[in-house]
């Protein structure tokens, strides 16, 4: 098929490779101008487009498709199908029609659950124990598109945003090439109007931990914001990045620390959690056990 691939962060690259793989024709790639980046701030391309550059195919980046130009250029590509996975741009409805068999979306959750910016994340921290990708048919509304495949997995208990990011982005690169290879024969499923939720974009208000919440909760708002944005908390005025934890049945009051048998186990409202990978700050990301054999930590985290 003839295909305008619009994307931009890692996740959607796998995607774009599948899609060329399976020996389709990527006419073009859209995804989000360069973006200054690094110590020096200089303007650096999005992985997607790294990428389609690496696999000679060209690239456009405008910052808004609501232009009568941009829509012209976008329609002249002729495409037979547009794919869309993470690309950062509200495309307006005369986008959405141009190509033949109109825009697909892969969503990184079990519509309608979890619509918007952040589904990955909000599942975590929400407690959710499966999640999945959607193929959906693009339209107007916030993810509201009819459904035409889905796919399940289970979210491990310990899982962090990067490591399910990582397996989705993987399932929704074989998902796309399966809807693509069966279109004419799909059945597109509206949504169901029950069960609607809302993942609005992370906010680094949100990373500061509440030792005081309970520790489901403290253990999910760790795994589900790691690895960015980072959730923290201050150790003697160090501010200190928890990124992987697990609950654990100690009795510790809020916040007050415990190092046992090279494990970082810290109190919470109700019960305790095992702090399993943390980072110092200017220092690597390593487990409790590497971290703490140069370090002592405080007798409590605030």
């Amino acid at each position: 098929m003839r295909i305008v691939f619009m994307g931009t962060p890692d996740f959607s690259v796998p995607v774009l490779e599948a899609c060329v793989e399976a020996g389709h024709d990527v006419v073009a790639v859209y995804s989000q101008p360069p973006r200054p980046a690094g110590r020096g701030k200089k303007d650096r391309p999005s992985p997607v487009q790294a990428r389609a550059e690496a696999l000679g195919i060209p690239v456009r980046h405008p910052v808004s498709l609501k232009g009568a130009a941009e829509q012209d250029d976008f329609a002249s590509l002729n495409a037979d199908i547009a794919v869309v996975v993470a690309y950062g741009l509200i495309l307006p409805q005369v986008i959405l029609d141009a190509p033949q068999h109109g825009c697909l979306n892969i969503h990184a959750s079990l519509l309608p659950r979890w619509r918007g910016a952040a589904p990955i994340h909000r599942a975590i921290m929400a407690g959710d124990t499966e999640t999945g990708v959607c193929i959906m048919q693009m339209e107007a509304g916030l993810d509201t598109g009819p459904v035409l495949l889905r796919q399940t997995l289970t979210i491990e208990a310990t899982e962090t945003t990067g490591g399910l990011h990582d397996r989705l982005s993987t399932m929704g690169a074989k998902l796309i090439v399966e809807a693509l290879a069966s279109l004419p024969s799909l059945t597109a499923q509206a949504q169901a109007d029950e069960g609607v939720t809302y993942a609005s974009k992370i906010d680094k208000a949100e990373a500061r931990i509440d030792w005081a919440q309970g520790a489901c909760d403290v253990a999910r708002l760790i795994n589900g914001l790691s690895p960015f944005p980072g959730a923290w908390s201050e150790a003697n005025g160090e501010r200190v990045k928890c990124l992987r934890a697990e609950v654990v049945d100690d009795a510790l009051s809020a916040g007050e620390v415990k190092l046992s048998n090279g494990r970082l186990i810290v109190g919470t409202g109700d019960g305790a959690v095992s702090i399993l990978t943390l980072q110092r700050a200017g220092k690597k990301a390593a487990e409790a056990a590497i971290v703490t054999q140069g370090w002592t930590p405080p007798a409590r985290f605030t």
